[in-house]
């Protein structure tokens, strides 16, 4: 299989949140080489959005690159900022229009990323049980952008199957504890791994 990952910020939306040891876009950027090794250790084709960590890409580019990668799945990575705790996974489940009149993503696109990401999400959260709170596998119009405009930018722009993960909230200390180790940011790149596995197994 080819997996896109896309380790989230910088880009057209800035550097991402902030803990205090941990910022977003470091936090992807990790577990998003520990996600490559594991995959291409299980025969996996892997691409990244973005070689190095500051390396500044639009979220256009980034869905182009795993379009023109031909990914059987783009892995979204990122952290959230607002009040709670735990994970979750969002899929777009209908067209959404973006700030350039771009309409998106496809009917396919749609149908396949309704089969995907719950299987994805089940395994993620399988493999952090005890480890972060599971809220769910949610449709992106349940983010800040998607409900403005009813997908998120990288889904509008993307012909192949897509997921984002915000793999935890970076103000709660306990959130930004697990992630700032080394065992929690295995233990999150093995449970994406096991969703990669679920979702196009």
């Amino acid at each position: 299989m080819k997996i896109c990952i896309d380790p989230g910020h910088p880009s057209e939306v800035g550097e991402g949140t902030r803990g205090k040891k941990l910022t977003e876009m470091r936090a992807a950027w990790l577990v998003s080489k520990r996600l490559e090794a594991i995959l291409k250790a299980t025969g996996h084709e892997v691409k990244l959005t973005k070689s190095s960590e500051k390396e500044f890409v639009k979220n256009r580019k980034r869905a182009e690159l795993a379009n023109a990668f031909g990914a059987d799945l783009l892995v979204r990575l990122h952290c959230d900022s607002e009040g709670g705790t735990g994970f979750w996974t969002y899929f777009p489940d209908r067209q959404g229009t973006d700030s350039t009149g771009k309409r998106g993503p496809s009917a396919s696109v749609i149908v396949a990323c309704k089969e995907r990401a719950p299987k994805f999400h089940a395994a993620l959260a399988a493999g952090l049980k005890g480890a972060l709170r599971d809220n769910g596998c949610l449709p992106d119009i349940r983010t800040a952008v998607g409900s403005k405009q009813g997908a998120l930018t990288g889904s509008i722009w993307s012909q192949v199957p897509v997921v984002l993960v915000e793999m935890c909230v970076l103000s709660n200390a306990k959130d930004e504890a697990f992630l700032v180790s080394e065992k929690g940011q295995d233990q999150m790149a093995r449970a994406l791994a096991a969703g990669v596995a679920a979702a196009c197994g």
